[in-house]
């Protein structure tokens, strides 16, 4: 047990505070601890148990501790925050690093600057809201600023957006990273497998022109107005494919036009990406998307919207072909159109987002990066003998 305790101070500990536990905020955070532990640091993640993201983070080799809250905020923040409290006092880390609204919120509370406190938005929650409630939203982040040591966005355009809402803080930016060995091109053979496990009506032909866009069913992602610039498309046999789930689906199957297909939660979106000719995804706000990034990996072109992140996603250039304004279907349904009735183009733009990408997005290179702003905020350089505080 001593041996154990002295293993951990000469760790740097990490407590990562995560809510929510799905789609590409889980992804982030996994991809992170795997490549903490990887590098010799203590990465603890405290999130809702039985998650996605508990399971995911267990598995890459983090400590786990259960965290019950929720999404949103409510009654249950009093109680949220003496949980967090109780985690650190377990945990002993060094850093506590907060993603998203909710768990910077409950975070911040708990510790309010004790020990150094990342916080890392993963998209501004006063984007998400409207009226009174993106007032007290913004409120909060202004006033909350200063139990942050660091406030870490994803894009430069994050940290333009929080830094003109008023929020006053020390800012870092540090681009979102993929696993590269993970998402990599795939050859004829890998497409055609993926073709073949297409749900389609029996003798509809394989080859026919595919987008797919990946991403959680809320509002946030913006499918409806991608099923209005549908609506849009003359591309004879096109088809969508919506991969995921969320509390939007039932809205957004019932208004759904011809050639549409809701795949459901997926594990592993590899296939839908190898099997797409082009991804999209028409969100209305974000800090940098996580699946653009692994479709350009994988050699495909994507259509974006043009909301925090997607800029700073694309090649240089690739604003022509590839960015759209928010909330515009008839924009969508044009360039998707462009890059489908046009292999010649969409060889060209899947090609110069594949080299960008593969030189940019490592997520070593974030993870580093990210455990660079650790050793800073700790004093340190290298392995820490810095004694935590009992709280």
């Amino acid at each position: 047990m001593l041996h154990m305790r002295r293993t951990e101070e000469r760790q740097l500990t990490v407590l990562h505070l995560v809510q929510p536990v799905d789609g590409g905020v889980a992804r982030v955070v996994t991809d992170l601890v795997r490549a903490q532990a990887g590098a010799g640091l203590r990465p603890v993640v405290a999130c809702p148990p039985g998650s996605p993201l508990a399971l995911g983070a267990a598995a890459a080799g983090a400590e786990v501790h259960g965290w019950s809250a929720t999404r949103a905020p409510g009654p249950r923040l009093a109680g949220e925050v003496t949980a967090a409290r109780r985690i650190v006092r377990a945990s002993r880390p060094h850093v506590l690093h907060a993603h998203s609204a909710k768990a910077g919120l409950a975070g911040r509370i708990a510790v309010r600057g004790r020990i150094p406190t990342v916080f890392q938005p993963h998209a501004w929650s006063f984007e998400a809201v409207g009226g009174r409630t993106a007032e007290f939203a913004l409120g909060w982040e202004r006033f909350g600023a200063r139990w942050a040591d660091h406030i870490l966005c994803v894009s430069e355009s994050e940290r333009r957006t929080g830094q003109e809402a008023g929020i006053a803080a020390r800012w870092s930016v540090i681009h979102n990273g993929i696993d590269l060995d993970r998402f990599r091109p795939g050859d004829h053979a890998i497409r055609a497998q993926a073709r073949a496990a297409f749900p389609l009506p029996e003798g509809t032909d394989r080859e026919v022109p595919l987008v797919v866009c990946v991403g959680r069913l809320t509002r946030q992602k913006g499918q409806d107005v991608l099923l209005r610039a549908w609506s849009r498309m003359a591309v004879p046999g096109a088809r969508l494919a919506l991969v995921g789930d969320g509390p939007d689906r039932g809205a957004l199957e019932s208004s759904a036009p011809p050639g549409v297909l809701f795949t459901g939660a997926c594990e592993d979106v590899r296939p839908w990406i190898h099997a797409a000719d082009v991804l999209v995804l028409p969100s209305r706000w974000e800090g940098m998307a996580l699946a653009p990034l692994e479709a350009m990996a994988c050699g495909r072109a994507v259509v974006l919207t043009d909301v925090n992140g997607a800029r700073e996603s694309l090649p240089p250039g690739g604003e022509d072909h590839c960015l759209v304004p928010p909330e515009d279907p008839e924009a969508l349904a044009a360039a998707l159109t462009a890059l489908l009735t046009d292999p010649d183009l969409r060889a060209a733009v899947s090609r110069r987002a594949l080299r960008h990408t593969r030189r940019t997005f490592d997520v070593r290179r974030t993870a580093g990066a990210v455990a660079g702003l650790y050793q800073e905020l700790v004093g340190m350089s290298g392995t820490t003998t810095r004694k935590r505080t009992e709280r």
